[in-house]
């Protein structure tokens, strides 16, 4: 069985990037603005940008999440926000 990476700390940078720290020691920015700029989902977020801030980490770690006006919860699974950082810290370093 894979063990799932958890997330200790996740806070909001800017609109749409988190600085994450997984319990692994790993710490990544991951920019969500590609994803949160399309999609009728991430509306409420476009709407008012500062509902970005409301970011909650899962008591496990599991996952990220924000409130949508229905009630519904919008999430990204650890696993997909780590493979995010570590390609978008990739592209960084080749760019510089």
């Amino acid at each position: 069985m894979t063990e799932i990476l958890v997330m200790r700390h996740a806070e909001p940078v800017i609109f749409g990037v988190l600085k994450i720290v997984w319990a692994d020691g790993f710490e990544g920015i991951v920019d969500l603005r590609p994803l949160i700029n399309k999609g009728t989902m991430f509306a409420f977020l476009r709407a008012s940008p500062p509902r970005f801030n409301d970011v909650v980490l899962e008591a496990h770690g599991h996952k990220i999440f924000w409130v949508d006006d229905d009630g519904d919860e919008i999430d990204f699974g650890s696993e997909a926000l780590r493979h995010r950082a570590e390609r978008q810290a990739g592209l960084l370093h080749l760019a510089s």
